[in-house]
């Protein structure tokens, strides 16, 4: 399940950068279940393991404070003028699982990725927070290779678009909801989980919210994102009825 060189050559393009340790990148490209697949067993405790057999994990935990911070120095550039209240929001969009998962599909992760047979048959690849984490441990792998000037050159360019269609900041989903029904008079939405299944690493949520006599089901994995997804349906077929009603009038 070796990810072949050309593979590795492609993912290198695309990041902008040749790494010195390619080590990090095959090891920011590897799902853990790829590891423990390999052994069957666990390593012992306080074993080290080598970056050639670890899984993307700790490579995602610090990519993901990598875009944090490029992120937050280049909101500040773009908008010296925002308080702190109008940055957050569009901070939290930039660096959410909906902007990294297209982000790592343009580049060809899913395709490279090492994952185990048993997962590849539940079709795990192609899910978007494996895509996004993937993406995040790329992002980690880049800055322990050569720092953070590759790392923050690759953010700014495929975030590019994402950044400057960011006219005013951007409400989650769920706040927007709650915005949309209470300015109607109406009480506000019910969230309900209706499954969650999957493995432990991929678990996926099914989640419904109600609001107005409508509702709207979302699919993600975790809870609070399937909650993200579901208020964005609802919020979307709530705007639906309400510009149909306007039409008969």
């Amino acid at each position: 399940m070796s990810v072949h060189e050309s593979t590795l050559e492609s993912i290198q393009q695309a990041l902008g950068h040749r790494f010195t340790d390619t080590a990090l990148l095959r090891q920011a490209l590897t799902h853990r279940s790829a590891v423990s697949s390999r052994q069957g067993r666990r390593a012992p405790r306080g074993a080290v393991r080598p970056a050639e057999t670890a899984s993307n994990e700790r490579l995602e935990f610090i990519g993901d404070r990598v875009l944090g911070l490029i992120m937050a120095e280049w909101l500040l550039e773009q908008f010296p003028n925002e308080p702190e209240g109008a940055l957050g929001p569009r901070h939290a969009s930039l660096v959410s699982r909906n902007a990294l998962a297209p982000i790592a599909e343009s580049i060809g992760v899913e395709h490279a990725l090492r994952i185990a047979e048993h997962e590849e048959q539940a079709n795990i690849r192609g899910l978007a927070n494996i895509q996004a984490d993937a993406m995040e441990a790329l992002l980690g792998a880049l800055y322990l290779d050569g720092g953070l000037d590759p790392a923050r050159r690759f953010v700014r360019e495929k975030w590019q678009d994402l950044l400057v269609s960011q006219i005013t900041p951007p409400k989650d989903p769920k706040t927007a909801l709650q915005e949309f029904v209470l300015a109607r008079g109406s009480a506000l939405p019910d969230y309900e989980t209706l499954s969650m299944d999957g493995p432990s690493h991929a678990p996926r949520f099914t989640v419904a919210v109600s609001a107005m006599g409508e509702t709207g089901e979302g699919v993600a994995g975790s809870k609070r994102q399937a909650e993200s997804e579901a208020a964005t349906v609802l919020l979307r077929r709530l705007n639906r009825s309400r510009k149909g009603a306007k039409d008969k009038k």
